[in-house]
């Protein structure tokens, strides 16, 4: 069975970073596993994909909110995906989840459509004075 585990969230103040990791297991790199991603809830708003990213290649996606203080990578030796977030603010506080979809799709497909099959338990983040 795959298992998508997320961590790393906590409570800081505007303009720190944090650093969120999401460990995959259960599934082997391939066509069927291309892309993986991150998303959140925001208090008033629906879930959104905020970044995803291919595991083959350099192509990768950010939403609006979040371009330019974010930044996603991966390692796929151990099988993690990271989320950097710096210059964090008070709007960046809510529920992370890491996504995994099954088959073939960009980062942007699967952030913006979206397309995810497997999503993982979802890690606070709170960002407050």
């Amino acid at each position: 069975q795959l298992q998508v585990v997320e961590s790393g969230g906590g409570l800081v103040q505007p303009g720190e970073s944090l650093r969120l990791s999401c460990t995959v297991s259960g599934f082997t790199l391939g066509l069927d596993y291309v892309a993986i991603g991150w998303f959140r809830q925001v208090p008033g708003k629906e879930r959104e994909g905020i970044s995803c990213m291919s595991w083959y290649d350099e192509r990768t996606y950010y939403s609006d909110s979040v371009k330019g203080r974010f930044t996603i990578s991966g390692d796929n030796v151990k099988k993690i995906v990271y989320l950097q977030m710096d210059s964090l603010e008070s709007e960046d506080t809510g529920v992370y989840f890491c996504a995994v979809p099954v088959g073939i799709t960009t980062p942007q497909d699967m952030c913006v459509l979206p397309v995810v099959d497997y999503w993982g338990q979802g890690i606070q983040v709170t960002v407050s004075s």
